[in-house]
């Protein structure tokens, strides 16, 4: 069993990073991705989003996996209860039967549920490691990469209450660092920006930012303008595209 972890961890640790943060008005998801085919985040339902690192064809068997599950229990049930930590179970166990079989090699993936709530205090961010365990996770979270570094700093300088502006660039600097303690400059080109916005009229509020308003953020902090960005690609009932990200081998 330590083995099949250490196997998970490395190839997890292949993986470009994604980093979530709550801010005012909902949950920011900044993932290192210059694919602009493959996404690393993506829509579930209405309140909740999906973020993973490490093998892009395992993570995405579970993206659709989940996608099901929030259509078939909002449909058998009501919208309202479809919900993150009922999604972050069905996760735990699969990747907890998939890690503990003897049958085939573990999932290289490590990933994040998010739902934002009606206020900072009901939003709920759970991360699932390869062997399925579910760890509540406030405030801000790191997988893939460095994350163990990209956490320490985060921890460090995140606070209640940040603007989106802020929150983004905060997530960028954390990216940017190496391993050996330098920094790199990352541009919009090379992230994929993506929110879960509180005060969207909409019932969905999954949204992506994208192009000029992504660059605005970068450079001057200000809060987004409203329709700027494209609408959210990912799953639930809306039938839109899906979720991608690392490459097939991790990178």
């Amino acid at each position: 069993m330590a083995d099949r972890a250490e196997y998970a961890r490395k190839g997890i640790a292949r993986g470009r990073s994604v980093v979530v943060l709550q801010y005012t008005d909902g949950i920011v998801f900044v993932a290192e991705n210059p694919s602009r085919a493959l996404h690393k985040v993506s829509e579930i339902y209405d309140r909740i989003a999906f973020a993973a690192v490490g093998k892009y064809n395992e993570f995405e068997n579970l993206r659709i996996g989940g996608v099901r599950y929030a259509d078939l229990r909002g449909y058998t049930y009501a919208r309202t209860d479809v919900t993150a930590r009922g999604l972050a179970n069905v996760y735990a166990q699969t990747l907890g039967t998939i890690f503990s079989s003897v049958a085939e090699k573990p999932y290289e993936v490590e990933l994040i549920v998010a739902e934002v709530g009606e206020g900072p205090e009901d939003d709920q961010i759970y991360r699932l490691p390869h062997d399925g365990s579910i760890v509540d996770e406030h405030g801000s979270v790191a997988v893939g990469g460095n994350a163990d570094q990209i956490s320490s700093y985060l921890g460090q300088r995140h606070r209640d209450g940040m603007t989106l502006g802020e929150a983004l660039r905060l997530a960028v600097e954390s990216l940017s660092r190496d391993t050996n303690g330098g920094e790199r400059t990352l541009t919009a080109d090379q992230l994929e920006v993506a929110v879960l916005d509180r005060t969207r009229p909409r019932q969905r509020k999954f949204r992506r930012i994208l192009g000029g308003q992504l660059s605005r953020l970068l450079e001057e902090g200000g809060a987004p303008a409203g329709g700027a960005a494209a609408e959210g690609a990912g799953g639930g009932s809306s039938g839109s595209p899906g979720t991608p990200g690392d490459d097939a081998s991790g990178e």
